[in-house]
């Protein structure tokens, strides 16, 4: 369709998820830039990079927002696994250092 005109509503609709995405893209910067934080503040205290029941609470928490907001609960809590898994590995970086 990429050449073809695009009827406006269309068009307000894409550039209106173009801005979201750029607000999630934001959010992660600014999420990854605590849990660099977080990784340093464990490094220093000797703790582990991963606490489990931490990741379950917060994994529980997801899931039950994507009940309330009617979002697939396996694609959110694939995505945030994801998200975590990245956070740790930069965790035991911090701490290997």
């Amino acid at each position: 369709m990429s050449g073809e005109l695009v009827p406006a509503e269309l068009a307000e609709a894409r550039d209106r998820i173009d801005d979201i995405d750029r607000e999630m893209v934001e959010l992660l910067a600014a999420r990854f830039e605590l849990t660099h934080q977080v990784g340093i503040l464990k490094a220093k205290q000797a703790l582990e990079a991963l606490d489990e029941s931490r990741q379950a609470e917060k994994l529980a928490v997801l899931r039950k927002l994507c009940a309330d907001k009617g979002l697939d609960a396996e694609l959110i809590t694939e995505l945030f696994k994801r998200i975590m898994g990245e956070v740790v590995k930069n965790h035991n970086r911090l701490r290997n250092k």
